[in-house]
């Protein structure tokens, strides 16, 4: 059986999606930075964590310097002797980590809302939508900063603060791509054969509503790193035994006046690299996938 009526609408998405070379050269940028970051235990040259693997004579080496057992430290070292180039590629680990997982709970979070705001209508639909209204009316790192002030440091503190800072985002979406979709003929047909509620909002509404998820999770992920790496930069954000790249840019900040200049330097240069790869990814996917921003 001829498989080309599944294949042609994903070869559309990838041949619209390579038409721009921004689009591939972000992708490409992500791609690179997932490899290291995954795989960070193989391709680092130390493990910036582990103690036994440090030695004090060793800090604040310059880019290219060498340690005293002869390994050079090809983006420096910072004021502990870790190197530069391993605690980066740890940090991206930690910080893509928890960026992902933020957007999915949110995206989970957000959809149930949206989907029970949309078809229940009523006194339901607007309770959830004044809340949302008022989520979204306080600026994102004010709501971050207020939590996570109340529930101190750790990973699953920061992801709580993100899921609730992203979540009305998403049930703002899906609930006005789901009143679209409500009126047609296929859910009111669903409606019409008694069709169990939860049925028709996963299997009739939810693939409807998902394209414009799509690019908004993807720009939701930079938000989410760049957020996180401005709490921990604050010092709310990652503890120090987990440093993300807001935490590495902090412990630098204080040495860029001595001219130690890459220890923020370099982690700084790795987040933008991070944030302006999925952002270029993010707007072509909203390109290819909303056709009126076709050109």
């Amino acid at each position: 059986m001829s498989t080309s009526g599944v294949e042609t609408p994903f070869r559309r998405v990838a041949a619209d999606f390579a038409e721009s070379r921004l689009a591939i050269a972000g992708l490409a940028m992500l791609i690179l930075i997932l490899i290291v970051a995954i795989g960070a235990p193989l391709v680092s040259p130390q493990n910036p964590y582990d103690l036994a693997t440090l030695d004090i004579m060793d800090s604040k080496l310059p880019p290219g310097g060498k340690s005293l057992e002869g390994m050079t430290f090809w983006l420096g070292s910072d004021d502990q002797g870790r190197d530069m180039l391993s605690a980066i590629f740890y940090g991206l680990r930690i910080s893509l980590g928890v960026g992902t997982l933020a957007t999915v709970c949110a995206l989970a979070i957000g959809l149930t809302v949206g989907l029970i705001a949309a078809w229940f209508g009523g006194w339901v639909e607007s309770v959830i939508m004044r809340v949302v209204d008022l989520q979204l009316s306080f600026p994102s790192i004010l709501i971050a900063l207020v939590l996570l002030a109340s529930l101190g440091q750790g990973v699953d503190k920061i992801v709580i603060a993100l899921v609730a800072v992203q979540w009305a985002y998403y049930a703002r979406t899906v609930r006005g791509a789901a009143l679209v979709e409500r009126n047609k003929e296929n859910i009111e047909a669903a409606t019409s054969l008694a069709l169990p509620t939860s049925r028709i909002l996963f299997n009739h509404l939810l693939p409807n509503v998902l394209p414009p998820l799509i690019v908004i999770a993807t720009v939701q992920v930079a938000h989410a790193i760049a957020l996180e790496a401005t709490l921990s930069f604050l010092g709310l954000g990652m503890p120090i035994t987990s440093p993300s790249l807001g935490l590495l840019i902090a412990n630098g900040f204080t040495h860029l006046m001595s001219g130690k200049y890459w220890i923020s330097l370099y982690p700084g240069i790795a987040l933008l690299a991070t944030i302006v790869s999925i952002n270029l990814v993010g707007d072509q996917l909203r390109d290819v996938l909303n056709p009126r921003l076709q050109k």
